[in-house]
């Protein structure tokens, strides 16, 4: 009897071993990216256990599957040999039988970008202008009426033409509407990327006599930010990491015309608990275009290089890193604290998202260096876009600072940039 349950005691423990096993290695599995990319002539290798095996279904002639001598027992090291460009399908299967999870995978040539790390100066006029507010405006009878909100105008919206007449600025609407005294106007708005038209009839404030519809509008704006990476072959660069929005409204403003201009850091402010920095620049000079913005879009700007000094044509390309080649660790930064020198500066990337489709705030950073922190007290307004290298690739982009946490903060993998401008 007593050998009996002895033997019932080992048979439990090694079902429970064998379950923990099942369910670490099924964890896995399910936890690594379906789908990623292998730079070709190069490798990816996998641990494949009992019970579960891998199938390809795809042509040899992309990605070869080979299994390793030497492996033994029921683990099994296998290698992934990139042979040419394309797209590969593989299959985990449970006993050879039943569909675990499929990996896409795309065969690539690994990109060569410039990397960034220089200060810009960003100048954008948006297309039309933009309605900060919708207020009540008194009229000459002293009565309190909106006519913006009355035509269905709302916070977030732009003017783009007002009786046919394409708007470029605020002062143009002021003058439109002190033309056109009470008579009614049409006007062309463009709302969440569509476009309607509405009509207003402008009223008399009692005010200052001028002719209103109730709206504030804005129509630039200007800032300093970080290139991150300058494309060669498409003459095309991405900076900030993150879109530009209206500092009222946030909403993310359209461009119809935009210049980023070599910035010269004239200051920085430390960074404090719940209360960012800033690095504080001039760029002025109109010689020293280095691009024009032509998106905005939630993961940075992009456009058409200029650069006519060869400020940055002339600096040397580094390969970029796929988000499943980002590690946990010791990383680097470019950025530009004084005038126009960049320097480098170390970090320590200490959470990674697994991210199948383009999102914001990839990973988490945390600044290590000390001579940084000494200077800016950690992430600063003004570095977003530095260039965050690991092992000789650029991987990301420094997006956002924890404003209770200076040191740390949020990167965007390069993928995602690079995904925008047509790159990847």
């Amino acid at each position: 009897m007593e050998r009996f349950k002895l033997k019932t005691k080992y048979l439990l423990l090694f079902i429970i071993i064998l379950v923990l096993g099942f369910t670490l290695q099924l964890s896995q599995i399910l936890f690594y990216p379906s789908n990623f990319k292998i730079i070709k002539g190069e490798n990816k290798n996998l641990n494949i256990s009992f019970p579960f095996s891998l199938e390809s279904d795809s042509d040899l002639s992309v990605v070869k599957t080979i299994y390793n001598e030497g492996s033994k027992g029921l683990n099994k090291s296998l290698t992934l040999n990139a042979i040419d460009e394309g797209n590969a399908n593989l299959k985990i299967k449970l006993l050879g039988l039943i569909p675990v999870k499929n990996y896409n995978i795309d065969v690539v040539e690994r990109p060569m970008v410039i990397p960034g790390g220089n200060a810009i100066g960003v100048r954008m006029n948006t297309k039309g202008v933009l309605v900060v507010a919708v207020t009540d405006i008194m009229d000459i009878n002293g009565d309190r009426v909106s006519p913006a909100r009355d035509a269905g105008l709302k916070v977030g919206d732009s003017i783009l033409e007002i009786n046919g007449e394409k708007i470029v600025s605020s002062e143009q609407v002021v003058n439109i509407l002190n033309e056109n005294k009470d008579k009614e106007v049409e006007i062309l708005v463009l709302r969440n990327k569509s476009e309607f038209k509405t009509k207003s009839k402008p009223v008399k404030c009692l005010q200052d006599n001028a002719y209103r519809l109730g709206i504030w509008v804005r129509d630039k704006t200007s800032g300093i930010g970080t290139m991150t990476f300058y494309d060669e072959e498409t003459n095309t660069f991405g900076a900030l990491g993150h879109g530009i929005t209206d500092m009222d409204t946030g909403k993310l403003l359209t461009v119809e015309k935009g210049l980023i201009m070599s910035a010269k850091i004239s200051d920085v402010e430390q960074g404090k608990r719940g209360t960012p920095g800033e690095i504080r620049g001039v760029f002025y000079k109109t010689d020293e275009v280095l691009g024009e913005i032509k998106d905005n879009t939630e993961f940075g700007i992009y456009g058409n290089l200029i650069d006519n000094k060869g400020e940055i044509r002339n600096k040397e390309k580094i390969p970029i890193g796929f988000k499943e080649e980002v590690e946990l660790g010791k990383a680097y930064i470019f950025t530009t604290l004084e005038d126009n020198k960049i320097e480098k500066f170390e970090i320590e990337i200490i959470k990674l998202e697994n991210q199948q489709i383009p999102e914001q705030k990839s990973m988490i950073i945390k600044i290590t260096d000390e001579d940084l922190l000494k200077r800016t007290g950690g992430i600063v307004q003004g570095m977003s876009g530095s260039p965050i290298i690991q092992n000789g690739r650029l991987i990301g982009a420094i997006t956002h600072v924890f404003v209770n946490d200076p040191t740390k903060g949020y990167g965007l993998y390069i993928e995602w940039m690079l995904e925008n401008c047509g790159k990847s």
